[in-house]
């Protein structure tokens, strides 16, 4: 069983940065896929990214709406993945997730609770 723990979280004004973490305990974390999600009240949670760190094969990828202003990193050594977000706005307002899933599946299996991310205007 993998547990995750999201933090970095806050009110920040827009144009700023923020940098979420994500830490897993439990699992082997080097084999999963890791991804960030966020969902803004009303609207259905959406994928901000994912990355993957293997032997042979490494990627991160992006939804559209964050490309150019937020990167993931992870370091397996510490067991934990991070979200930078930079040039915030408005509508980047949400609970941002982390999860966790074996490469070989399609599913996430393991989340977090949540961090909120507030942007004001």
């Amino acid at each position: 069983q993998v547990q995750l723990v999201e933090s970095g979280g806050g009110l920040v004004q827009a144009g700023d940065s923020l940098r979420l973490s994500c830490r897993a305990s439990g699992g082997s974390f080097a084999y999963y896929i890791m991804g960030w999600f966020r969902q803004a009240p009303g609207k259905e949670r959406e994928v901000v990214g994912s990355t993957y760190d293997g032997s042979t094969t490494t990627y991160t990828t992006y939804a559209d709406s964050v490309k150019g202003r937020f990167t993931i990193s992870r370091d397996n050594a510490k067991n934990t993945v991070y979200l930078q977000m930079n040039s915030l706005k408005p509508e980047d307002t949400a609970l941002y997730y982390c999860a966790a899933r074996d490469r070989l599946k399609v599913s996430y299996d393991y989340w977090g609770q949540g961090t909120q991310v507030t942007v004001s205007s």
